[in-house]
């Protein structure tokens, strides 16, 4: 059964826990499938008869966002290079890509390790590997040159991740040839954002729909043409130009409730897969535990039930 979810406007507070904007809301200026958004950093490249012979080309330019639209097995993706989008809530979570580097031909060339979803990164997260935040140390770090090597180099690796859930508009959108589209297309969808400079920009403007006291699903933010980075390699990535607009107002309707519902209902199967490989490897890594460790853990839960009240 589907928990239902509604939404209310005369509780801002805890709408504002529920829709994930606990941590933009300290911000001062400064599984069911889901259609994915992503913002594209390379040129898509298409076919095209030159010649009289067809040729890959580039039909489009890097900086595009790209939706990809899920329909069982099948991917279908369309591209544009500006979109209007209505946050319903967020979720935020942390990745670390392990290579393998001696991956055979056909072989995973490596693994993702990640959290559950939670509205905030202040917590300590399950992930898939029986351990907790990717094995980022708990709290605030004071010192972080003080730590480790590897464990510096395993946090650079770590990435924060802000999925946002809503229904996204592309704009004058053209297929994976390059062809336009003969009209926009608004769907929902996720955006997994894991570039640091973009979930801040994001988070920025999240932020203003808290300190207005305004629910993001009641608004929208607008993307502009995406700013492009040049990198010392000759290549370049893209950012997001974006900006929250609150003249526009949406009714929230029926529909908008039972859109929401999907989404609480999405990051509930994705978190419980989550916690069962949590489980799984847990169990594992406390059964091959040497015995003296284990021992050790005894003695410490023996200390705490000594001094606890009868």
């Amino acid at each position: 059964m589907n928990e239902i979810v509604t939404i209310n406007t005369d509780n801002h507070a805890a709408m504002v826990k529920m829709l994930g904007m606990t941590d933009d809301a300290k911000l001062k200026k400064k599984t069911s499938l889901l259609n994915r958004l992503r913002l594209w950093h390379y040129p898509i490249m298409g076919q095209a008869e030159v010649n009289g012979k067809m040729t890959n080309v580039e039909v489009l330019d890097g900086g595009n966002f790209r939706l990809e639209i899920l329909d069982g097995s099948e991917s279908t993706f369309i591209y544009s290079k500006t979109i209007s989008m209505r946050p319903f809530m967020q979720r935020f979570s942390l990745q670390r890509f392990v290579a393998n580097k001696s991956a055979k031909p056909n072989e995973p060339k490596g693994t993702m390790q990640k959290t559950i979803m939670a509205d905030s990164l202040d917590l300590d997260l399950k992930d898939n590997t029986g351990r907790f935040n990717c094995g980022k140390p708990s709290g605030w770090i004071e010192d972080f040159k003080a730590l480790p090597t590897e464990m510096q180099q395993l946090i650079r690796e770590i990435k924060r991740v802000r999925a946002v859930f809503g229904l996204v508009t592309m704009e004058n959108p053209s297929d994976a040839n390059g062809k336009p589209m003969d009209e926009d297309v608004t769907t929902p969808f996720i955006w997994e954002i894991n570039n640091n400079q973009a979930f801040k920009i994001i988070g920025e403007q999240m932020g203003v729909f808290v300190r207005h006291n305004r629910l993001p699903l009641s608004h929208a933010i607008k993307f502009l043409p995406s700013l492009e980075h040049e990198m010392d390699n000759n290549s370049s990535y893209f950012t997001p130009v974006c900006k929250a607009d609150m003249s526009v107002n949406y009714d929230i309707k029926e529909k908008d409730n039972e859109l929401l519902t999907t989404f609480m209902d999405w990051v509930k199967n994705n978190n419980d897969m989550i916690c069962k490989d949590w489980d799984t490897h847990n169990t594992k890594r406390q059964e091959e535990m040497p015995q003296e460790e284990k021992d050790t853990v005894e003695d410490f839960i023996d200390i705490d039930m000594e001094g606890e009240d009868v």
